[in-house]
C-alpha cells in the first residue's frame, strides 16, 4: 500500500474533497468542516490543522485537531477528532500512521499535549494514548472516554 500523509494547508486545494469525505463518515454538516477547514487554511495558529492518508486522489482516512469536540472540559485543548479509516484498508497501520503523524506535526507546533474523545477502550493505548477522565458530550446521553497523549514523555 502506498499512501502519503498530507497537512490540508499543505493542499488546500483537498479542502472540498476532504470535507465532503469526514462529513459522510461522521454526519456532521458539510458547512461545520468547510468552516473550519476554511479556518485551518487562514489562520496563523496551530489549530484547527486537518490531516488525510491519501492513496492517489483516494482518501483512505483522516483527522483533525480542534480546539473541543463538542465535549463539556473545554479545558481538556486542542482535542484530536473525526479519526476514521476507510474499512477496506483498516488494520495496515493507516490509523496509527496519521496518529503519529498529527502528534508529531503538534509538537512541532508548540503544543506537547492532546486529547481524544471516543469510545474505544484499546486502540489508542498502542500509540501512546493513555485513559484520562471521562466527560459528557454535547447533547449525549451518557459520559464518554477522554485520552490524552503527552509528546514529552516516551510512552
Amino acid at each position: 500500500m502506498n499512501y502519503k500523509i498530507i497537512r490540508l494547508r499543505d493542499m488546500p486545494e483537498l479542502k472540498g474533497q476532504a470535507a465532503r469525505w469526514f462529513h459522510e463518515k461522521w454526519g456532521i454538516p458539510l458547512e461545520a468542516y468547510l468552516e473550519s477547514m476554511e479556518a485551518c487554511l487562514k489562520g496563523d495558529g496551530p489549530v484547527p490543522e486537518w490531516y488525510v492518508a491519501m492513496e492517489g486522489n483516494r482518501i483512505l482516512g483522516g483527522l483533525g485537531v480542534i480546539e473541543n469536540d463538542f465535549h463539556d472540559r473545554k479545558d481538556l485543548t486542542p482535542n484530536v477528532c473525526a479519526v476514521y479509516t476507510e474499512e477496506d484498508v483498516r488494520c495496515r497501520g493507516i490509523a496509527g500512521a496519521l496518529l503519529n503523524f498529527v502528534c508529531d506535526d503538534m509538537k512541532k507546533k508548540g503544543i506537547d499535549t492532546l486529547y481524544l474523545v471516543t469510545d474505544h477502550t484499546s486502540f489508542y493505548e498502542r500509540y501512546g494514548w493513555e485513559f484520562y477522565c471521562m466527560v459528557q458530550g454535547d447533547g449525549e446521553p451518557d459520559k464518554t472516554r477522554m485520552y490524552i497523549h503527552r509528546m514529552n514523555s516516551k510512552t
